[in-house]
């Protein structure tokens, strides 16, 4: 286990040694003896945090709302700066799930999320407990890291996959880092843009539109963790002027673009998440036709 200092505060980072079995399922392993309200900055992804031991997170929600213990938060958790985290001896692995996968590892439609804060219990029922207990019997993170992965394997099997052509247009905004023109994304899979916007809102639990937008943030957000100029991040992610990105990220955090370069929330993931390295201006073509498009499955209307 690693430390991670930010301020006064320091947490241990563990990291998985070998990658997932599922694709689209990454895992870190966090202790913090004192997390003092942590602003959460909102993720393309779903995030399931299982917690043991003898302490336990504390979510503050909007409207005063709380939630304690192990919870699973759909894409965007935090929109606003409305979420704060806190805790003392706190102990978890947390998950970050893609929404491709999320409706067959949850056993439920990500849609029930929409942003929100779900004990996992209410999903998972006495799995939930199970998890919880067998985690604070495990002695080391890599033994952690394999009964949550076997756990998350054998649900994402017996679980829904999403449509192919829903999973490919995801992979289009992931890979362009929110650059790819929303009104393309149906005529690139074959199917009218109702029929898409109507699939991937029910399936991934957002519409296409929010998906580019999320995703071209958190790709902007970790530049500016990284030391990059705002107006330089601006140019290159696609937003229309140093202005256009600043509105953003205070429609996504809360805060102001400086503030949001020395959130711990974003700064602790090149350690506790390596594979994202070091932001990159994205090689994308003017058209932004990222590659062949694979062959996709024709359903039934």
């Amino acid at each position: 286990m690693r430390t991670f200092v930010h301020g006064g505060a320091a947490w241990g980072v563990a990291c998985p040694r070998r990658p997932s079995r599922v694709a689209g399922v990454s895992m870190a392993g966090f202790r913090v003896r004192d997390l003092d309200a942590l602003r959460m900055v909102p993720h393309p992804a779903v995030t399931l945090l299982l917690e043991f031991g003898a302490g336990s997170p504390v979510l503050d929600c909007a409207a005063g709302r709380q939630q304690r213990g192990s919870i699973v938060a759909g894409p965007g958790l935090g929109s606003g700066g409305a979420v704060r985290a806190w805790g003392e001896n706190v102990e978890c692995v947390q998950v970050r799930l893609s929404p491709v996968i999320t409706r067959a590892v949850l056993g439920a439609s990500p849609a029930l999320l929409d942003g929100a804060v779900v004990p996992l219990g209410d999903l998972w029922g006495r799995e939930a407990s199970r998890i919880r207990e067998q985690l604070g019997d495990v002695s080391s993170w890599q033994g952690r890291f394999a009964l949550t992965d076997a756990l998350l394997a054998r649900r994402h099997e017996a679980g829904p996959p999403v449509d192919p052509e829903v999973a490919w247009a995801w992979h289009r905004i992931v890979v362009s880092r929110g650059l790819a023109r929303v009104d393309g994304l149906a005529a690139e899979v074959g199917w009218s843009r109702k029929r898409l916007w109507s699939r991937f809102r029910s399936q991934l639990g957002l519409p296409p539109k929010r998906a580019v937008k999320l995703v071209r943030f958190d790709h902007a957000a970790h530049r500016l963790v990284a030391g990059e100029a705002a107006a330089q991040i601006a140019a290159d992610a696609g937003y229309a002027d140093q202005s256009h990105l600043h509105r953003d990220v205070m429609a996504f955090t809360g805060a102001t673009p400086a503030t949001v370069a020395d959130e711990p929330f974003l700064a602790v993931d090149y350690m506790a998440w390596p594979s994202r390295g070091t932001p990159a201006k994205p090689h994308v073509s003017g058209d932004l036709r990222l590659g062949r498009r694979p062959e996709v499955r024709r359903l039934p209307l």
